[in-house]
């Protein structure tokens, strides 16, 4: 017998979504997001799935680009926080890896190194986000010196959005113009859109646009809905009853006593907890599915085990599903519940929690 805890991974809307991405920014190049293990879908997985559908890819570590070229993939690549030191870089030229230069000291090694081949470089400009790329002022004499390097291409300059998620967004406009009039002035391509501004800005698509979240079934805008725009749902975790449990009014149930009965109550048993990546903060509004009719926690998640009120789902039995998210509740609105983001709900996952692919693309 098995625990009955599964994550669901979907191809068919992986591919879905990237189509998506397209449709949306039809005059731009496709790099999808596949850093953190495609946000906990499975690197390798993800990328053959969105391999017919995009340009390239992006990944935040060299290991991560290491394996898609060891897994056969053969598309641009993109290190977005560039190398981080002289081996990365070596090993970043020699897997014909495209880099983010977003510091001096990442500059004055590449004007140092011999390169076994020519590197294609995106500069990183700080357009606001304080992050990491250049200041705007420094970025005429960085291109300068970028330019005195024979085996170094300047495929264009790159900046993120730190706002266009939000509905009172006040940054955008004015990181796009920066970036757009930085890149005018030098003839050079830009990149700007995550999927926020992919989304919601077309004129932020520029050469290269970076989907991450929308092509994992998330929204990356506040106030709207994946389904409402166009997103389909490509994991759902799932587990199973494993106790109910008659409680009644006045008492309390889980750790710290935390949630007590107000009525007498059925309290359903989950076989998962933050052991398996849910949020051990998650409070009693967040709203889980038994046999696909929705109810909410019971008192604090546990590293096993959390539990759910099935009081008004008196078929509720052992061995029942709960859908902790996925199609009846989506990830979206359970990381508002808990105060996150569906981000970090895909990526905290543990391996623990079977991985099950469901069909094909």
């Amino acid at each position: 017998m098995t625990r009955g805890t599964v994550l669901e991974i979907r191809p068919a809307a992986l591919a879905a979504n990237a189509r998506r991405a397209r449709e949306l920014a039809p005059g731009a190049s496709v790099y999808a997001m596949v850093k953190a293990n495609a946000y906990g879908h499975g690197l390798t997985l993800a990328a053959s799935t969105f391999s017919p559908l995009v340009d390239g890819f992006g990944v935040a570590l060299m290991e991560e680009a290491q394996a898609l070229r060891d897994a056969g993939v053969t598309q641009p690549l993109l290190l977005l926080e560039g190398f981080f030191d002289r081996d990365e870089l070596l090993a970043a030229a020699a897997q014909s890896v495209q880099l983010v230069l977003h510091s001096d000291w990442q500059l004055a090694l590449l004007e140092t190194t011999r390169l076994p081949a020519g590197v294609r470089v995106w500069l990183k400009v700080d357009c606001g986000m304080h992050r990491l790329g250049f200041p705007v002022v420094q970025c005429g004499n960085a291109l300068k010196r970028l330019a005195a390097l024979p085996q170094v291409q300047v495929a264009g300059v790159m900046s993120h959005f730190a706002c266009a998620d939000l509905q009172q967004d006040v940054m955008s406009a004015r990181q796009l113009e920066q970036v757009q009039q930085l890149a005018a002035g030098h003839g050079l391509p830009f990149s700007a859109a995550n999927s926020a501004g992919l989304c919601r800005y077309p004129d932020s698509h520029g050469a290269l646009v970076r989907p991450g979240i929308m092509l994992y079934g998330g929204s990356p805008l506040a106030g709207h809905t994946a389904v409402s725009l166009g997103l389909s749902v490509t994991q759902r975790l799932s587990a199973r009853l494993i106790a109910v449990n008659d409680v009644p009014a006045g008492e309390s149930v889980g750790y710290g006593a935390a949630w007590t009965a107000t009525r007498p109550s059925r309290i359903g048993v989950v076989a998962l907890g933050y052991g398996d990546g849910y949020p051990r903060h998650a409070p009693g509004t967040t709203p889980v599915a038994v046999n696909g009719v929705r109810t909410v926690l019971a008192g604090r998640v546990s590293m096993d085990m959390l539990a759910v009120d099935v009081t008004d789902i008196p078929q509720a039995r052992p061995g029942d599903e709960v859908e902790l998210w996925g199609d009846t509740v989506s990830v979206d609105e359970v990381a508002a519940a808990c105060g996150t983001i569906s981000y970090a709900l895909f990526c905290q996952v543990t391996p623990r929690v079977r991985r099950v692919i469901a069909g094909s693309a």
